[in-house]
């Protein structure tokens, strides 16, 4: 017998209405991360480390000692005034290791010491200008990059004019506002943005822009805005990095004032060579077909420099480094730097022939034609695996900075010189460093 006020159950495969209080929902109050903030902490640049041991008696790079022979397999650090600059060129990267140490320092290898006396004979004012370009290769972790930022500080040491495109995919990714250049045949495409922070990393990273004055009419660029006749190129390039829609004009006469007769040699760096190679980029011309990036405006412009198409009247270095860790196979690219290279021998004893073209493969004649122009008399360097002494120099170091806790004896270097391929530098940091107990 059913009790009186007792509740029903719902006949079984029927509809009930249930009202009462909804479930509280807890809210979430974690804060979401700003536009940008996640790209700027993920390339973040650190270069100091404040709970590492200090070299007191390490020696700072100068323009006297960066050729100097004895200094082969020691580090040398970066003064503050040279760290600033090369942060403003965007030198560094974070995957370089740089805050694992209280200050930066790099290793003075042989190629470093080449590299140092080769800018130091051009920095002789002979009335010869003299022009190098170059293109480094090498396995993942062989020191491209650190090379390519060593080049760059010597020359700034020199009072070279540095300009520096630090990740080429960057500019080829697609995420840039980008418009036609207005009268160019073929279209070229310009990054009224990417230019504004490149005039901006030009002028923090070339100081004595600032002791050079404009010495062209700024009537005949068609600048959109009025500019003094006796304007700083500091200032100059200051007011294209303020307004992306004079960037494009502002550059160009920036670079043709760089190069005028009387001015210092340049210096013109590019990191990740195979992403400007690729058939096309993020970016779409009006037909829907994807840009080459050599019909982007800033890359058409460094490789007519690396290709020889335009010279430099005041001499100076175009180099440019290849990336193993992030980079598109291109077989146009890796035909033409074989080639370039010509056959080169192993440290097995292995001898390597140049590549050939594949009869039945299609090519890429417009990378082609970059990187073998008749003009361009390219060098391609290769960068192999330290010494042992140049390991040995180098783990010394990482011990007084505290990161080796192990006596740096002949038995321990050369077991971690094997390990790491050779002494292939990434590797090495890695087996020595990033295994520590």
């Amino acid at each position: 017998m059913q009790k009186t006020g007792a509740k029903i159950a719902p006949r079984k495969g029927t509809k009930t209405l249930i009202i009462g209080k909804k479930k509280h929902v807890a809210e979430n109050r974690v804060r979401r991360p700003a536009p940008g903030e996640r790209k700027a902490l993920r390339k973040r640049i650190v270069l100091s480390n404040v709970n590492a041991l200090s070299v007191p008696d390490m020696q700072d790079i100068d323009g006297e000692n960066m050729f100097d022979r004895t200094l082969e397999g020691k580090v040398l650090g970066l003064s503050n005034d040279l760290v600033d600059r090369l942060r403003a060129a965007e030198a560094f990267k974070s995957s370089q290791g740089w805050g694992l140490f209280s200050r930066p320092g790099t290793l003075m290898r042989r190629e470093t010491l080449d590299m140092g006396n080769m800018i130091a004979d051009m920095s002789v004012g002979d009335g010869t200008a003299k022009s190098v370009r170059k293109v480094l290769i090498g396995e993942r972790g062989s020191g491209k990059s650190i090379l390519l930022l060593q080049a760059m500080s010597m020359a700034m040491l020199k009072g070279w004019t540095v300009i520096n495109l630090p990740e080429v995919q960057d500019i080829t990714l697609g995420h840039t506002p980008y418009q036609p250049l207005p009268g160019s045949s073929p279209t070229q495409y310009i990054q009224p943005a990417y230019l504004s922070r490149l005039l901006r990393q030009i002028f923090m990273a070339n100081p004595h822009l600032a002791n050079i004055e404009l010495s062209q009419s700024p009537g005949h660029w068609n600048i959109p805005i009025p500019i003094p006749s006796n304007i700083s190129l500091t200032r100059l390039a200051s007011l294209g990095a303020s307004d992306p829609d004079v960037a494009h004009p502002i550059f160009t006469l920036l670079v043709s004032e760089i190069l005028a007769p009387g001015r210092p040699p340049v210096f013109f760096g590019l990191d990740g060579l195979a992403h400007a190679m690729q058939p096309g980029t993020g970016y779409t011309a009006p037909n829907m077909k994807p840009i080459h990036p050599h019909d982007l405006m800033i890359l058409n412009w460094y490789l007519s420099f690396m290709s020889g198409k335009d010279s430099l009247p005041n001499g100076g270095i175009v180099m440019a480094a290849t990336s193993q860790s992030n980079a598109p196979q291109i077989p146009s690219l890796e035909v033409a730097l074989s080639q370039l290279e010509g056959d080169r021998t192993t440290l097995a004893g292995q001898r390597v022939a140049k590549r050939e073209r594949i009869p039945l493969m299609r090519y890429d004649e417009r990378v082609l034609n970059a990187l073998m122009h008749q003009n361009g008399n390219i060098s391609v360097q290769r960068l192999a695996g330290l010494s042992k002494e140049e390991a040995r120099g180098l783990m010394e170091y990482w011990a007084r900075s505290g990161m080796v806790r192990e006596r740096v004896s002949e038995g321990f270097v050369g077991e971690k010189w094997a390990l790491s391929g050779g002494g292939v530098i990434g590797e090495l940091e890695r087996a020595v460093v990033g295994m520590r107990p």
